[in-house]
């Protein structure tokens, strides 16, 4: 049997065909332009095979709740074009499968707890730092799921006292995503987070304001790893800034030898590196499948 796997982000969709042991069989890279555009592209790719089934990790914000009406549809994003567009609705017009829809950030999370850093684990949060900030989190081995998705990227966190900047969130301005995430950086210091890699002025900042995020994410979630991806983490001179104002933050009242002795092992860059969207649909689309043979 093989699955479908679709990794829709805001700057690129990536479509993939995987089999069981979640390896990728197929892949292209489709622009994200207008939803007619990008859409017709993936349903063209999707057409050459028989699937099994569809998984789907979008960004959003978007409705993932199977038992609503919008479900499948992306909702308030600030891409105008994609604002209440409906991904499932499309694709559920042309495959008469199983199609699964998440979040982007979920199904990463899931495929790292299968295949990843938290292989294993029940419990992980994976945070991606990038175009924008987001995370999904996987508790008791079921990704975390209330009233909606969490929306962890868009936390209020204390200014550094020398940062005047006032922030790039359309939303909320100076919430985690608008002082931290990748267009944040570039606003900030007129130079992409890759061109700034020799200033530990950047990441000194960039370390006091993710620190505090998974301060509050520790202390609410308690995950057993916490992951952290995208395109601004690779800059692996943050880690060890975030280790230590993290300790500092924490100021040992949580003492576990995770947090105190092995942050370096607690804290890590995913295993499936920039895999791990695309691995954790196909993983979505499979239990999708393997839901609808056993109802």
């Amino acid at each position: 049997m093989i699955y479908g796997g679709i990794e829709a982000g805001g700057t690129k969709f990536i479509c993939a065909i995987g089999n069981e042991d979640g390896e990728i069989i197929e892949q292209i890279q489709i622009p994200t332009t207008s939803p007619k555009e990008t859409m017709q592209e993936v349903i063209s790719f999707f057409r050459q095979f028989t699937l099994g089934a569809i998984g789907i990790g979008s960004f959003g914000p978007c409705d993932i709740n199977p038992k609503s009406d919008t479900y499948g549809c992306i909702t308030s994003t600030p891409k105008k074009l994609w604002r209440d567009y409906s991904i499932l609705g499309a694709l559920k017009g042309e495959f008469e499968v199983p199609i699964i829809f998440n979040t982007d950030v979920n199904v990463a999370a899931l495929a790292e707890t299968k295949l990843g850093a938290a292989k294993g684990l029940d419990s992980c949060l994976y945070i991606t730092v990038g175009t924008g900030i987001g995370a999904g989190a996987v508790v008791n081995g079921q990704l975390l799921q209330g009233l909606s998705h969490p929306e962890m990227g868009h936390i209020i966190v204390r200014r550094h006292p020398d940062d005047v900047y006032e922030g790039k969130c359309p939303y909320h301005g100076d919430c985690l995503e608008g002082l931290a995430a990748g267009p944040a950086i570039g606003d900030r210091w007129g130079k992409e987070a890759s061109q700034l890699a020799s200033r530990l002025d950047v990441w000194e900042l960039q370390a006091f304001y993710i620190a505090q995020a998974l301060m509050h994410y520790i202390l609410i979630l308690s995950p057993k790893k916490i992951i952290l991806g995208g395109g601004v983490m690779k800059q692996k001179q943050v880690f060890s800034l975030i280790y230590n104002k993290l300790s500092e933050l924490l100021n040992s009242y949580i003492d576990l030898p995770e947090l105190s002795t092995y942050p370096h092992k607690y804290i890590v860059s995913p295993g499936l590196g920039d895999r791990a969207g695309i691995i954790g649909a196909l993983i979505l689309a499979q239990q999708g499948y393997h839901k609808k043979i056993h109802s």
